[in-house]
């Protein structure tokens, strides 16, 4: 678990780092908030008691990503290099099969970092917000609390199914997600049955929708336009400007968020790191 200082210190990085290279970094301050207890994700350089370096490790099944930063003061001495290196030695060891490196579009910096690392271009991540706009008001849908067995079976073959993870992968993520993480799970139902999932973190003002899927089969029939805009509603009746992520390459996906009001407005590039 990470210490308040800890928590702050990078915080108070992130937003240097930020304001230097007029970019924004993936720092995930939801998870970080909520580590699990004696597992190696975090790897910090201090100098002077000053936090100047620092690497965020983040699982998600048999996938990990990794992001981090340095004080512009600070750079071109190694210090990255020694932290990415103790990130990867430590996936190794936890014999992590898919090593994402991330990196903010318009970072130069990283571009000129990762182009003497062994990694190729995986994907293109896109960061939406929503913009006021009508949404659906649909009660054919329900939106609701998981909170049964047959929610959380659901949730592992909705994982399964919509993200590729093997059912290892899937009951592993579901249960750090209930035990180190403050996000909402809800299940998306039709007529009584369950058709699919979806998380909602509130953090720091903002609502973050995570995990958004239906199930192949009930796929085009409006079910998750209905069910997001319920959501979207939801956080904006509490004043939470609400944002969610999605691959550049899932066209059908940013057509459904384009379409209730999601622009966007950042990017992030992934690489494959190759070993």
């Amino acid at each position: 678990m990470l210490t308040t200082k800890q928590l702050t210190d990078i915080q108070q990085l992130q937003e240097i780092c930020e304001k230097d290279g007029e970019f924004q970094l993936k720092l995930n301050l939801d998870m970080l908030a909520n580590r699990t207890e004696g597992k190696k994700e975090d790897f910090f350089h201090y100098e002077e008691g000053k936090l100047v370096g620092f690497l965020g490790s983040y699982g998600f099944g048999n996938k990990i990503e990794l992001c981090g930063m340095v004080h512009p003061d600070y750079r071109r001495k190694g210090i990255f290099s020694s932290l990415l290196k103790m990130g990867i030695e430590e996936a190794k060891k936890q014999e992590i099969s898919t090593i994402l490196l991330n990196a903010p579009t318009d970072s130069q910096s990283a571009k000129g970092f990762l182009s003497n690392v062994p990694c190729s271009f995986a994907l293109a991540e896109y960061q939406m917000k929503w913009h006021q706009t009508d949404l659906i008001d649909d009660d054919s849908i329900t939106v609701r609390h998981s909170v049964s067995k047959e929610d959380y079976d659901a949730e592992i073959q909705l994982e399964i199914s919509g993200f590729g993870m093997s059912e290892k992968q899937a009951k592993e993520m579901q249960t750090s997600i209930s035990e180190n993480s403050n996000e909402q799970k809800f299940i998306i139902e039709v007529e009584g049955r369950i058709a699919g999932k979806m998380r909602v973190s509130e953090l720091h003002g903002e609502a973050w929708i995570y995990g958004f899927v239906v199930y192949p089969e009930l796929r085009g029939k409006g079910i998750g336009r209905k069910a997001l805009s319920k959501v979207v509603k939801m956080e904006q009746q509490k004043g939470l400007p609400v944002f969610l992520e999605v691959e550049a390459k899932n066209a059908h996906a940013l057509g459904l968020y384009e379409s209730i009001g999601f622009k966007t407005y950042h990017s992030q590039d992934y690489y494959k790191y190759n070993y």
